[in-house]
């Protein structure tokens, strides 16, 4: 197969996924990419001669390139559907993608903030309705370690329990539902909400959370007032509301050292998840000794190493 039937190939299949299937411009974009990529690689292969050697060598260039294992995998998942097609429509004999791995990424940490960029962000001036409720929500994201989902699921009679018990029960991941501690800071800025809310929420709203017209937040709106709320106060690193959730879970790690606790806290199913802060805790532990230990950053002197 010519270099022009390859691309008139990728052309019919892009437009397969265009009009038949209404796959969004940017996922068939990334197809087109993806599948771009391979032949750019391999500009001498027609496609019924493309292996897997080809493909598992194709892998290890874009690996040698810096590319992430996650990327890769969305190239591999192009090249699979391109295959795929082929296989059905183009009387290509086998899908040479079958087994395919992209190589593993390391598993990044998740950022968390310090206490005082958290201190920073959350004692900010509060002189409006909006202000009163993004207070709220930012102060229980880290008071309790909700998600975003959680938090906007919030109706207005779970603030009666919030208000009296000092907690919140939420339905997680896998529908499980769990109760977890409110601060006292949350509850004091859930209270000013409270009294806020009327001005912005429609009559018959339960959503304990608003938007601008009156109903249930989105998770878009509070990402967006989160992010604009650090870039106002100058935090020097980009704040979503999961960093608030990592922040809660490292800075209660740090101060009980009780992993099964956080756990059930952050609602995980398994306690290799929650292990990925003990990682961080140790990182905050050896930036602590670096600064405090006398003999953490000088090297010892031969003479001292001699007597």
């Amino acid at each position: 197969m010519t270099r022009d039937a390859r691309l008139a190939a990728l052309e019919e299949y892009i437009d397969r996924l265009s009009h038949q299937r209404r796959l969004a411009a940017g996922t068939t974009r990334n197809y087109r990419h993806a599948v771009e990529e391979l032949f750019a690689l391999n500009p001498g292969a027609a496609l019924d001669k493309l292996d897997a050697q080809h493909l598992r060598r194709t892998v290890s260039q874009l690996h040698a390139r810096g590319m992430s294992g996650r990327a890769i995998a969305a190239m591999i998942s192009g090249w699979r559907g391109f295959f795929a097609w082929l296989v059905r429509h183009r009387g290509l004999s086998r899908n040479p993608c079958m087994g395919l791995r992209a190589p593993k990424s390391p598993k990044a940490l998740p950022k968390a903030l310090s206490p005082d960029l958290v201190a920073l962000l959350l004692d900010g001036a509060v002189d409006a309705p909006t202000r009163y409720r993004d207070q709220a929500m930012f102060e229980l994201f880290y008071s309790s370690g909700l998600r975003l989902a959680e938090l906007v699921g919030l109706d207005l009679a779970d603030a009666e329990g919030i208000l009296r018990q000092a907690e919140v029960t939420v339905t997680g991941k896998g529908a499980k539902t769990r109760t977890v501690p409110v601060g006292s800071k949350a509850r004091a800025a859930l209270e000013g909400w409270l009294a806020q809310r009327a001005t912005l929420a429609g009559p018959r709203e339960r959503a304990l959370f608003v938007g601008a017209r009156g109903r249930r937040i989105g998770a878009t709106s509070v990402r967006y007032a989160l992010s604009r709320r650090a870039l106002s106060l100058g935090l020097p690193q980009h704040v979503h509301p999961h960093m608030l959730r990592h922040s809660f879970a490292t800075h209660v790690l740090q101060s009980s050292g009780d992993l099964r606790a956080v756990q059930e806290m952050l609602g995980h199913s398994s306690i290799s998840t929650t292990q990925v802060y003990t990682h961080l805790d140790f990182q905050h532990l050896a930036k602590a000794y670096d600064a405090a230990h006398p003999r953490a950053k000088r090297k010892v002197p031969a003479a001292e190493k001699k007597g």
